[in-house]
């Protein structure tokens, strides 16, 4: 553990004398694409553990969701109403 955070704080600090600073950062740049394809594998084995819902489930849930958005959507259409009508009604009754 101890050499594995001295080998970091080398790195951070530049030192460490394992070649010239150009040589390392070619030395990162290749390392992109294995590390891309890495994490494409672990992606796609994840992706193979995910419990994917049925169609039907998503149509019933895609229903229940649309039918509250049109429900609240109405409520706050008709609360906003109210209140608006109402505070004209206040505003014009102390104004005489």
């Amino acid at each position: 553990m101890a050499e594995a955070l001295k080998v970091k704080h080398e790195g951070i600090r530049g030192g460490g004398g394992n070649g010239s600073a150009v040589a390392a950062s070619f030395g990162k740049f290749g390392e992109y694409p294995r590390r891309w394809r890495q994490f494409l594998h672990e992606v796609k084995v994840e992706m193979k553990q995910v419990n994917w819902p049925s169609r039907r489930d998503v149509w019933s849930t895609t229903i229940v969701v649309l039918i509250t958005v049109a429900f609240f959507g109405l409520f706050f259409a008709l609360t906003d109403s109210v209140f608006s009508r109402l505070s004209v009604w206040v505003l014009h009754y102390f104004r005489k």
